[in-house]
C-alpha cells in the first residue's frame, strides 16, 4: 500500500520503529512514531473492515445473478474508494513520519532498507527479490 513512499524517500512508522536504535531516535522521535503507528494501525483496520465489506457485497452482487451494469458500476466505486481510504491511510502516515526524522535519520533509513544502494542487486531481509527486481525495472 505504501511501496511509492518508501521508494520515495519517506519512511514508513513501522519500519522507522523496528529500526529504532540503528537510527538513533531520541524518545520524543519514539514517542511520536509509535502515535503515529498506533493511529495507522486503528484506522487500517477499520478502513480494512470497510474494504471487505465492499469486496464482500461485490461478490454478493455476482452470485445474486440480478447484477445490473449500474449496480456493478455503483460497487465497484465503493470498493475502490474504500481501498483507496486504505492506501491514504497508510501513506498519510509517512507524511508525517518524515517530519520527525532528521535528515541523516531518513538517508540512513533508506540503507537500512536497501533503497540507498544498489536496487537491483540488495534486496532487504524480509523482501521478495524478485518482486523488487521487478518493480525497479531490473533486466
Amino acid at each position: 500500500m505504501a511501496l511509492l513512499a518508501e521508494l520515495n524517500g519517506y519512511p514508513g512508522p513501522a519500519h522507522v520503529l523496528e529500526l529504532s536504535e540503528e537510527l538513533g531516535l531520541n524518545e520524543r522521535q519514539m514517542a511520536s512514531v509509535r502515535t503515529i503507528f498506533e493511529g495507522m494501525k486503528e484506522d487500517a483496520i477499520a478502513k480494512g473492515k470497510e474494504l471487505i465489506e465492499a469486496e464482500r457485497r461485490l461478490d454478493e452482487g455476482f452470485k445474486s445473478g440480478n447484477l445490473t451494469a449500474i449496480t456493478l458500476t455503483e460497487l465497484i466505486a465503493k470498493t475502490e474508494t474504500a481501498r483507496a481510504e486504505l492506501r491514504f491511510v497508510h501513506l498519510s502516515r509517512h507524511l508525517k513520519t518524515i517530519e520527525i526524522l532528521n535528515d541523516e535519520q531518513i538517508s540512513g533509513y533508506a540503507i537500512l532498507r536497501g533503497y540507498g544502494s544498489d536496487l537491483c542487486e540488495v534486496v532487504p531481509e524480509g523482501h521478495d527479490g524478485e518482486m523488487r527486481r521487478r518493480h525497479n525495472a531490473c533486466d
